[in-house]
C-alpha cells in the first residue's frame, strides 16, 4: 500500500502527513473484511479462475486500483518477495526486474502490483500458487543460472509465499547498510506429547524445518552485521523490551502483549482491538530496537499511535 500510494504522500518536515489517509486507514479497512474464504471459494468454483487468480483480484479491486510495478517510484525502491515452486528459488518482483536468479531475470515486468503481492502472501497449500505468466523471449541470462533458455520453467512461473523460501526476506537486503528487520513470524511453540497420526507428525516436520530455517537466518544476520560493522536493528513480534538499552517512558504489561505473538496470521477478519493492540506492539518495539541500535539520541515517544488500546 505504501508503495502503490507513494506518489500521492505530501512530505513535510521529512514525514508524510497524510500517511494515515493514503495507507493506513485504506489498509485497516481492508483488514476488517474475510479476503481468505472469498477466494478460496470463488477461486473454487468459477471457470478459468484459481484462487491466487481471486486473491490478486480483491488486492487490486480493494487496495491497488490497477496499479502496476512500472508505476511504482524509482526511489526507494520496493521489492516483493516470492517462493517459485518449479525450481524451489526466491523469485523478486520490483520495477526494475523480475528475478528467479537459476532462470535469469526480466527487465522492467508488466506485472500488477496486486499479483505481485498475491504471490508474495500465497500461503500454502490453500492461497497458492499464484500463476505469472511471462514472456519467454524477455528473459535475461546471468552468471549461474541453471535454467537460463529452458521453456518449462520460462514461460510460466507457479508462486507462493516469499517465507517459504525466506521468512525475514533478508536475502533482498543482505548487502545494505542501516537494516531495519520487522520479525512477526509466530514463535515456535513446544509440545510435550508427539502426534502419532501422520498428517500432524508432517505438520510438526515442517514447522521444525522452518524454525530452523528461520533461526539461521537470523544467526546470519547477527554475524554478517558484526563482521562487517554494518548497523541494524531487529524487532520481534515475540520480543522483551527489557532486552533493549533505550530508555522507556512507555511501559508495557506483558499479559496484554504475549498474546499478539501467537495471533493468526490468515486474511480474515480483524477486529479494531486487534488492528489497535498489533498496530501499538508494532510500533513500540521497532521504535525501542531502533532507538538501540540506530538511534541512539532520539527521543522515547509518550504517546501511543492507538491510544484506544495503549498496552500498559
Amino acid at each position: 500500500m505504501l508503495a502503490a500510494r507513494w506518489s500521492r504522500l505530501n512530505f513535510s518536515g521529512g514525514v508524510a502527513r497524510n500517511l494515515e489517509e493514503e495507507v493506513g486507514e485504506p489498509l485497516r479497512r481492508f483488514c476488517r473484511k474475510s479476503v481468505d474464504v472469498a477466494a478460496t471459494g470463488w477461486g473454487s468454483i468459477l471457470p478459468g479462475k484459481s484462487i491466487g487468480d481471486v486473491l490478486a483480484n480483491i488486492y487490486d479491486d480493494d487496495l491497488y486500483d490497477g496499479v502496476t510495478l512500472q508505476d511504482l517510484p524509482e526511489k526507494p525502491q520496493f521489492v516483493f518477495n516470492a517462493t517459485n515452486l518449479q525450481t524451489g528459488r526466491l523469485v523478486r518482483l520490483q520495477k526494475v526486474r523480475l528475478a528467479d536468479y537459476s532462470i535469469g531475470e526480466i527487465l522492467n515486468p508488466r506485472i500488477k502490483l496486486a499479483v505481485a503481492v498475491a504471490a508474495s502472501s500465497a500461503f500454502p497449500p490453500v492461497l497458492s500458487p499464484v500463476q505469472v505468466d511471462v514472456d519467454f523471449n524477455a528473459w535475461q541470462d546471468r552468471e549461474g543460472t541453471s535454467h537460463f533458455g529452458n521453456p518449462d520453467y520460462g514461460r510460466s512461473l507457479s508462486l507462493t509465499d516469499g517465507g517459504a523460501y525466506d521468512n525475514l526476506g533478508l536475502e533482498t537486503v543482505d548487502d545494505f547498510a542501516n537494516v531495519v528487520v520487522c520479525d512477526a513470524g509466530a514463535p515456535f511453540s513446544m509440545e510435550p506429547e508427539a502426534a502419532s497420526l501422520w498428517p500432524k507428525q508432517a505438520m510438526r516436520a515442517l514447522d521444525i524445518a522452518t524454525d530452523q530455517s528461520r533461526g539461521l537466518r537470523k544467526r546470519l544476520l547477527h554475524t554478517e552485521m558484526k563482521v562487517s560493522g554494518r548497523k541494524y536493528a531487529y524487532a520481534a513480534i515475540d520480543g522483551n523490551p527489557a532486552e533493549f538499552d533505550a530508555p522507556r517512558t512507555l511501559q508495557t504489561e506483558s499479559a496484554k502483549t504475549r498474546p499478539l505473538a501467537s495471533i493468526r496470521t490468515r486474511l480474515n477478519p480483524f477486529s479494531d482491538e486487534e488492528q489497535g493492540k498489533l498496530i501499538n506492539w508494532g510500533w513500540y518495539m521497532t521504535d525501542i530496537a531502533v532507538r538501540s541500535h540506530l538511534a541512539k539520541t532520539a527521543s522515547a515517544p509518550t504517546d501511543w499511535p492507538e491510544p484506544r488500546f495503549a498496552l500498559d
